[in-house]
C-alpha cells in the first residue's frame, strides 16, 4: 500500500493541479528515487487498480513530471521542485547478499541486460541512478516484497524491503534467482573486456548458494 503522506501544499507551484492520490504516487516515486519505472511494476508496488493508476500517470505526464517511452516511464527533473514530505517512515531494507563482480566486467552492459527483465518470482519495477552507482529494482508478483540490486563499481549488494509479506525465505529465494542470472551474465564473454570470464565470488556467513 502507498504510505500516508503529509503534503506541504503551500510549497507547491500555484498552477499545481494534481490530487492527493496523484501526489501519493508521485511521492512514492520520489521516495524510491525512480528514474525509470514500468506501469506493471508500479501497479504491484502501490496496489492500485490499473485504471486508477493509468489516470494518475496520465495526469503526471500532462504536468511534465513523467514521460512514457519504450522502457516505461521516465521521471523528469521537475519532480525535485515539488516538496513532498511523508509522515510514515520508509520501509527499511534488509541486506540479503553482498559480493563483488569481476573487475573485467562491462558493468553498463550488464545493467542493460538486467533492466526490464523478469527473474523467477521477480517482476521488473524500475531503476535509480546517482553519482555512486545504479540500483535495479524488482517486486514479487503479489507486491509483497521488493528486491533491489545496487551496483557500485565492482560491489554488488542485494537488499529486500518487506512491504506486506515478511517471508524471509521467499526473499532469499528471489534474490538467489536474481543472482543466478547475474552469475550467468558475468560468465558471458560478451560482457567481459578480456577473453577469460571469472566466476562471481560470494562473501558473508550465509550458507545459501545460487
Amino acid at each position: 500500500m502507498i504510505p500516508v503522506l503529509n503534503v506541504n501544499w503551500q510549497s507547491l507551484p500555484p498552477n499545481y493541479s494534481l490530487s492527493e492520490r496523484d501526489t501519493d504516487v508521485l511521492s512514492l516515486i520520489e521516495q524510491e528515487d525512480l528514474a525509470v519505472f514500468t506501469f506493471d511494476g508500479l501497479k504491484r508496488r502501490t496496489g492500485l487498480h490499473p485504471e486508477t493508476l493509468s489516470r494518475i500517470l496520465s495526469r503526471l505526464e500532462e504536468e511534465g513530471i513523467v514521460k512514457k517511452g519504450s522502457e516505461g516511464y521516465r521521471v523528469s527533473p521537475k519532480i525535485t521542485k515539488l516538496k513532498l514530505s511523508q509522515t510514515r517512515p520508509e520501509k527499511p531494507s534488509t541486506s540479503l547478499l553482498q559480493t563483488y563482480l569481476p573487475s573485467d566486467l562491462m558493468t553498463q552492459q550488464l545493467i542493460a541486460e538486467l533492466k526490464g527483465r523478469w527473474f523467477g518470482l521477480l517482476r521488473w519495477l524500475g531503476m535509480s541512478e546517482n553519482g555512486e552507482g545504479v540500483t535495479l529494482k524488482w517486486i514479487t508478483e503479489d507486491g509483497g516484497i521488493q528486491i533491489a540490486a545496487n551496483i557500485q563499481g565492482t560491489a554488488l549488494n542485494i537488499d529486500a524491503k518487506f512491504l506486506t509479506n515478511n517471508n524471509l525465505n521467499l526473499a532469499l529465494k528471489a534474490s538467489y534467482q536474481l543472482m543466478a542470472n547475474i552469475g550467468k551474465l558475468c560468465q558471458s564473454t560478451q560482457l567481459t573486456r578480456g577473453a577469460v570470464a571469472r566466476n562471481v565470488a560470494y562473501y558473508g556467513d550465509s550458507g545459501f548458494m545460487a
